[in-house]
């Protein structure tokens, strides 16, 4: 339950939200915009079927807590689940191809989030551009309080968490869950 979690006394931030451009560690030019990414709230076919590519690029033994889903039709149900109206999404892109993506999914009084780059894209700095947009792009609609599990041994995504101002809120499983109070946006 949201309500039983301890989320830290000073919050992190400020972040900047989407749209954000930026060259990767690569010299590859990334540009991280809000999802659905048009003024409307409609996002086109074109976007979520680049999404649903990358989901099912995506290696196996990168998942973590069965998600991403490995067959294409459970990845489409899910998107469609977790790219709802109450949450909020931002994705990387490379021109027409999908680099990464990170969400808020709405979780009672806070956020659970979620981060996936794809494998070509990892250790570039899209991760840590990603995960801040996505926390500015949270901020600047409200959201104050956010939440995220981590499997311990991921090293590198546990240093990504705690960079940004996430802080380690239980430790008991073989997950860390750990969180984030959002500061105002300037």
């Amino acid at each position: 339950m949201s309500g039983d979690r301890v989320y830290p006394d000073e919050p992190a931030g400020p972040f900047e939200a989407p749209p954000l451009s930026f060259v990767d560690g690569e010299g590859r030019d990334i540009e991280i915009r809000p999802y659905p990414d048009d003024a409307d709230g409609e996002s086109g076919e074109d976007e979520f079927e680049a999404l649903v590519e990358m989901y099912t690029e995506f290696d196996p033994a990168d998942r973590a807590q069965g998600i991403p889903p490995g067959r294409e039709s459970d990845v489409r149900s899910w998107l469609e689940t977790i790219l709802g109206d109450d949450g909020y999404n931002v994705v990387a892109w490379d021109g027409d191809t999908v680099a990464g993506h990170a969400t808020l999914v709405p979780d009672g009084d806070a956020y659970e989030l979620a981060i996936f780059v794809l494998q070509a894209y990892q250790g570039a700095g899209i991760g840590t551009h990603l995960m801040k947009t996505l926390l500015g792009y949270g901020a600047a609609n409200d959201v104050d309080r956010v939440w995220l599990t981590v499997e311990r041994w991921n090293r590198a995504a546990v240093g990504l968490y705690k960079k940004v101002g996430f802080e380690t809120s239980d430790a008991e499983s073989f997950e860390l869950e750990m969180t984030a109070m959002l500061a105002d946006p300037a």
